[in-house]
């Protein structure tokens, strides 16, 4: 049938059950706003106060639900201000469609009002970029796009459509076709044998190796990496670490890919580990890593990494594999798929005095006994009030690693957190877009008073569409990890870390309708934070710490991973 090339947009959306879309309205992406007028009864849409901020929404919305996030904006500034939130969700490997609009074709090439080649330059940071200069493509991009996104390595994908190709007397020839029976499109079978689509079938005699290879090893250690997390492979992890009977160190990404709390977890592992997790990795003679990128923060030093172990590696993308960390062994293909095949054929293996040796080291990094707060009272508190299934979205800096060493995370999605771009900024687009997809959830974002600066201007979009995102503010007057890095390495030159400045975040709170608390011990934490739960709405808690309180351990870039700076 004939339908308008905007409707066509909308009904694709429709296709792929999207419910919300995160954005922020222009003149060139005006037309296709003109038709989500008439979709508003099935298609809800958030005005953030910033496209970044729609742009990370769109990514906790994808994280915490698993299904792919979307977000507009417009050409030119709208466009561009989405990349920072495009390349956190590349890195963490997150599937959100991204959809912009520019200038019309006459007006390309000859610096137009707002006008910018977006696909240019998204094309580094996403999975794929169309530019839709014909309208009868719609159909077939929108359902590329999102099929893409989701496929294989998850990761984002960015749709521009030239205004004139959404002009309200465009028709195209469209027909509902539902997700479910993409894959007889034409388009979607071309792709199927691409690998931007098809996950890699694991190789049956890779999967006996590596049998093999645990019913020999004596000290073995798994890694859980984020992509357990994204294959949602978390029950199937399980299963393997406890026939493996083996110590599990955990990623930044691979939180609630296991159980942080569970009995055979030695916490995080890296540059902020554990004693337990980093020792493990230097005396294990096998180190099985699901779904990890063997990162700067895990791996500092690839030469000595895991020098006494034979390193397996199981991921879904080729490309990793010894890119960071050389291997002895590797299986490619999905995390869950893969773990399925071991556990048909692993019989249950018991390795008690290994266990033994490394489980009886530290995993709490912190001993306190002073009255004034600390972030560990701060998230004990947290994690003591709220449900088992609450969803934590962070920023970036020393408030994330506490966030992740002492709250403890038990499913896919109940954390969000920018690891691989690092992204100051992310946390409360990222706890909008989960509260979005999680209503019935309880969503907490911890930030610090840096990171806060830089996204407290989505408090409007909390409060606006009533979303009780709880803000939790590790307030320490300072740009905290830079100045740990001052403090431990740069002999205590402070250049341009302190933030002796506004705003008062009570008061900011406050003026965009919220409920503030200022606290400073661990009953005043207590007391507000029930006060914040109870009321139902976005509230701001502002945690005055000690400006020098460290994350502890922490391991110098590059060194071994057991030279341990602080302990």
């Amino acid at each position: 049938m004939k339908v308008r090339s905007t409707q066509a947009i909308l009904e694709c959306l429709l296709e792929q059950e999207v419910d919300t879309v995160f954005g922020y309205p222009g003149g060139t992406i005006l037309n296709l706003y003109d038709e989500l007028y008439n979709y508003k009864d099935k298609i809800r849409h958030i005005l953030t106060a910033h496209e970044q901020g729609a742009a990370h929404a769109a990514d906790g919305y994808a994280r915490s639900t698993g299904k792919v996030g979307v977000c507009f904006a417009t050409s030119g500034p709208g466009a561009t201000n989405l990349t920072t939130g495009i390349a956190t969700a590349y890195m963490d490997s997150s599937p959100v469609v991204f959809i912009t609009c520019n200038v019309a074709e006459p007006l390309l090439g000859k610096d137009s009002f707002q006008e910018v080649d977006i696909t240019g330059i998204a094309m580094p940071i996403t999975k794929a970029t169309y530019l839709v200069s014909d309208p009868s493509t719609i159909p077939d991009v929108m359902r590329q796009a999102f099929a893409v996104a989701a496929t294989g390595r998850p990761g984002p994908v960015l749709i521009d459509f030239l205004k004139n190709v959404t002009a309200l007397d465009q028709m195209i020839d469209y027909e509902f076709v539902h997700w479910r029976e993409n894959r007889g499109c034409s388009s979607i079978r071309s792709l199927a044998h691409s690998h931007e689509l098809k996950a890699p079938e694991p190789n049956s005699d890779d999967i006996d190796i590596l049998v093999s290879m645990i019913n020999q090893s004596e000290k073995p250690l798994i890694i859980c990496g984020g992509g357990v997390v994204r294959g949602r492979a978390d029950r199937q992890f399980m299963e393997f670490a406890r026939k493996v009977d083996a110590p599990v160190a955990i990623t930044l990404m691979g939180g609630g890919g296991f159980p942080g709390d569970h009995e055979l977890s030695t916490g995080m592992i890296g540059m902020h580990g554990s004693r337990a997790s980093n020792v493990a990795a230097n005396q294990c003679d096998l180190l099985i890593a699901v779904g990890c990128r063997f990162s700067d923060r895990v791996a500092l030093n690839p030469a000595t990494f895991a020098s006494q172990a034979k390193i397996v590696h199981i991921d879904i993308d080729r490309s990793e594999i010894d890119k960071n960390v050389l291997t002895d062994h590797h299986i490619v293909g999905n995390a869950r798929h893969v773990l399925d095949l071991l556990n048909q054929r692993l019989s249950r293996q018991s390795h008690p005095l290994w266990k033994e040796e490394i489980l009886s080291l530290k995993r709490d990094t912190v001993v306190e006994d002073c009255e004034q707060l600390t972030p560990k009272q701060v998230l004990e508190t947290i994690r003591r009030l709220v449900p088992e299934n609450t969803i934590v979205a962070t920023d970036v800096g020393q408030h994330q690693m506490w966030s992740i060493q002492h709250f403890h995370f038990n499913y896919p999605g109940q954390l969000l957190t920018s690891g691989g771009f690092g992204t100051m900024g992310f946390g409360l687009g990222a706890a909008i877009g989960a509260k979005a997809g999680n209503p019935d959830k309880v969503v907490i974002h911890t930030t610090g008073d840096g990171c806060f600066r830089m996204n407290c201007h989505e408090l409007c979009t909390v409060e606006h569409y009533g979303l009780p995102v709880i803000t939790v503010v590790f307030n320490n007057g300072c740009l905290g990890m830079v100045r740990q890095w001052q403090n431990l390495i740069y002999k205590q030159r402070f250049s341009e870390t302190t933030l002796d400045r506004g705003p008062d975040f009570v008061k900011l709170a406050e003026a965009y309708g919220l409920n503030g608390y200022r606290v400073t011990t661990r009953a005043e934490m207590e007391q507000a934070f029930k006060a914040a739960l109870a009321s139902g709405k976005g509230c701001v808690i502002d945690a005055v710490i000690d400006t020098d309180d460290m994350v502890r351990p922490m391991v110098p870039g590059g060194a071994n991973i057991t030279n341990f700076l602080l302990e």
